[in-house]
């Protein structure tokens, strides 16, 4: 018999996705758990993809509310609990009875001619872990898809690769048609009145959705043949004043366009966790001085549009504003611009002591200063040369423009109502 060999004790090298998950733990802190990256999260760094601070903070699931609090610049929006309370049972409304009404306004807004639904499925997407129940989620779309009925995915939950590093998302249900193909489901609290919301916020649920929708394509791409991922969304909100349900439908392509080049764009997060310093972490109990100090060792890409999108945006504004950096003022102006990155330069150019003047720029910066020189000179008032005397009176004017003999308070009422004398001219 021959002899059995030992197995060998040789430690296994850690691979890419490994080391990059330590590293990712490292600057989120040992102890503190991760925030997981949601669509909302993605959607506001694909319209700021120059941001390494925000990429390199949610790819390390960094709770940037915590850390602007840390740092003593607090986030001020969210949502109440009270709307987290109504937007919950709105939602368990909708789905109330395997799904019945979320299906029929699907087949109402998005698929008017396919088979009304009778009874659909809602398979169970229960797992172990995030890797678990993607996989599941992945199952089965690929299930329904084989079978050709009606069937809804309560909040499944997707994988993104963003920058390299995996996102998983969960959408709040995606919907299965009889022909194969996929559609988004995205509940929100806020109504519609007389068949329109507000525009802002359907314009974020919108680009919300495309992210999901991406998601959807990877997923999609991995099966033979490929389904169908419908690019027309089912918005789904409360009717007028009521908690009824009524729905939109919301073509997304051109938010998803826009998502997937600006995704595409965003530097990659094991090369931004590669350039920091060695221990560099940002757990919140750090010190407050070491904590900013890790915070600025990451560039940030400004702009006032983060405060409507970014925990971190009154730390970063308040930096850009004592840095006197343009991008405070918005990013069309920054544009603008061009090669003048401060305030101190576009001042220093428009005043004539920096600049090429034949820079279009630097000549529209000294046009406007010679302007606003203009408009704020004192207008200065030429005195009248005085005129010969035109008779004896009260009225004559002496040499230095006065009248010689002011009439008295009596005699200028007088002189008004015509009871005395000849009035003035």
């Amino acid at each position: 018999m021959p002899p059995t060999r030992e197995p060998s004790r040789k430690p296994v090298p850690p691979t890419r996705g490994t080391r990059l998950r330590q590293r990712l733990a490292e600057l989120r802190g040992a102890a503190v758990p991760p925030q997981p990256l949601d669509a909302r999260a993605l959607a506001a760094l694909a319209a700021n993809p120059g941001c390494r601070r925000r990429a390199i903070l949610d790819g390390a699931g960094v709770n940037k509310a915590v850390l602007a609090s840390a740092l003593g610049s607090p986030s001020a929006f969210g949502q109440s609990q009270f709307a987290f309370m109504r937007g919950n049972a709105f939602e368990a409304r909708v789905k109330a009875d395997g799904g019945a009404e979320l299906l029929r306004l699907v087949h109402e807004k998005v698929d008017p001619g396919a088979e009304p639904p009778a009874a659909g499925i809602v398979p169970d997407l229960t797992a172990v872990g995030p890797e678990g129940r993607t996989a599941r989620t992945a199952l089965a779309l690929r299930e329904a898809t084989a079978a050709g009925v009606w069937t809804l995915l309560d909040h499944p939950l997707l994988a993104l690769d963003v920058a390299d590093s995996p996102a998983f998302l969960e959408p709040d249900a995606v919907v299965v048609h009889p022909d194969g193909s996929w559609t988004v489901v995205e509940i929100k609290s806020f109504p519609m009145l007389d068949g329109s919301a507000d525009a802002a916020k359907v314009g974020a649920a919108a680009r919300q959705a495309a992210v999901y929708v991406l998601a959807l394509e990877q997923v999609a791409a991995r099966l033979d043949p490929a389904p169908r991922v419908r690019h027309t969304v089912l918005l789904v909100c409360p009717k007028d004043f009521s908690n009824l349900p009524t729905a939109s439908a919301v073509d997304v392509r051109k938010q998803r366009s826009v998502t997937r080049r600006q995704l595409d764009r965003l530097t990659r997060v094991e090369d931004i966790a590669d350039a920091l310093p060695e221990g560099t972490c940002f757990a919140p109990d750090l010190p407050a001085a070491e904590l900013t100090a890790a915070v600025e060792s990451v560039p940030a890409t400004y702009a006032p549009e983060c405060l409507a999108a970014c925990e971190l945006a009154f730390h970063c504004r308040g930096r850009s504003r004592a840095q006197g950096a343009v991008t405070a003022l918005g990013r069309s102006l920054r544009a603008e611009l061009g090669g003048l990155t401060s305030v101190a330069d576009v001042l220093s150019a428009a005043h004539g002591t920096t600049g090429d003047p034949t820079d279009p720029t630097v000549a529209a910066l000294r046009r406007a200063a010679t302007l606003r020189a203009e408009a704020l000179t004192p207008v200065r008032v030429a005195t009248a040369r005085p005129g010969p005397v035109r008779g004896a009176g009260n009225c004559a004017p002496s040499p230095d423009g006065a009248a010689a003999n002011p009439p008295t308070p009596a005699e200028r009422t007088a002189s008004q109502t015509g009871r005395s004398g000849t009035p003035c001219p």
